[in-house]
């Protein structure tokens, strides 16, 4: 924190403000949950795929009417975008075990093996087919530790 001319405590402007950064990670995965390239979510928007990078990496705060259209685009709603956002005080809206375990989540739904995994789950129609390749992945995860 740094203080103003007034005196009042004012942000760092080198670091995103956390709640950009979770806005910007929302984008991301909902852009990537719908298979969506940034150089075209950007033609849609009539900006570049670098404006939408910075906006991705919290590195460019996203206005209310951009993030307006975003949704749109996105087929989102605006609340989803906030979702699980840290509160002012810096503190995450989560309990400690979920807080432990929350930086893995949106790794993971980032990456094009959980998009790929996703996509191929949700084409599967029969529910206890999906229940059984729960189980299956839950037993090879314990397997593993």
């Amino acid at each position: 924190m740094l203080r103003g001319s007034e005196g009042i405590m004012t942000e760092n402007k080198k670091r995103p403000n956390p709640v950009d950064v979770h806005v910007g990670s929302r984008i991301r995965l909902r852009r990537n949950m719908i298979a969506m390239s940034q150089e075209k979510l950007g033609e849609q928007l009539g900006i570049t795929f670098q404006q939408i990078q910075k906006y991705e990496k919290g590195t460019n705060r996203v206005g209310a009417s951009r993030l307006q259209a975003i949704s749109a685009i996105l087929n989102a709603p605006v609340e989803y975008f906030f979702q699980d956002a840290p509160r002012e005080d810096g503190q995450s809206p989560m309990g400690l075990e979920e807080e432990a375990a929350a930086p893995l989540v949106p790794d993971f739904m980032s990456s094009a093996e959980s998009m790929q995994l996703n996509r191929a789950f949700m084409k599967i129609s029969d529910p206890k087919v999906r229940r059984k390749i729960v189980d299956l992945i839950k037993t090879l995860a314990d397997d593993g530790e």
